[in-house]
């Protein structure tokens, strides 16, 4: 069923898109996934491991869980390994998103400096870190010649069988 929520529309949003990016990584070979560009973090899977990462952390912060060890400086991964990441990940967040209210506080601390944020900042920051990284994913795609290229915005989603 469709939703107006518009939180719950980028959190849904942005689990779909990366899975939609992840798919049609998976139709290339490890050469091509691994393919360094001068846009991002450099290859379809540095791109995806950073989105992944910073998700987990954000998530972290917002549980007030101790940071864990980054993902990028974790190896490599496949994109079937990329993809169960995604649904772990993208589970805790959207648990995470529902457990206090938007404007509740959060703070972290990053080389040595304590940022505050609202929740409700935060999960719009992950949601649209995301999207930032899928164009240039697609971007990547293109470049390797794949066509079509995966659907990625909200009204493809929603015309998407809402997104199924």
């Amino acid at each position: 069923m469709a939703t107006s929520d518009p939180l719950k529309i980028l959190l849904a949003h942005d689990r779909w898109g990366t899975r939609q990016i992840l798919d049609a990584c998976s139709k290339l070979n490890d050469e091509q996934f691994h393919q360094r560009f001068e846009i991002g973090p450099g290859s379809l899977h540095d791109t995806l491991t950073h989105m992944l990462g910073a998700m987990r952390a954000w998530t972290q912060m917002l549980a007030g869980q101790k940071m864990g060890p980054r993902l990028e400086k974790d190896g490599r991964r496949s994109v079937g390994e990329l993809a169960a990441l995604l649904e772990i990940c993208a589970n805790e967040f959207a648990s995470e998103a529902d457990r206090l209210p938007l404007e509740a506080m959060v703070s972290r601390t990053r080389e040595g400096k304590v940022y505050q944020f609202t929740r409700g900042a935060v999960l719009t920051h992950v949601t649209t870190h995301g999207m930032h990284h899928r164009a240039q994913c697609l971007n990547m795609l293109k470049q390797l010649g794949m066509k079509p290229l995966p659907l990625s915005s909200v009204a493809e989603w929603t015309w998407a069988a809402d997104g199924k």
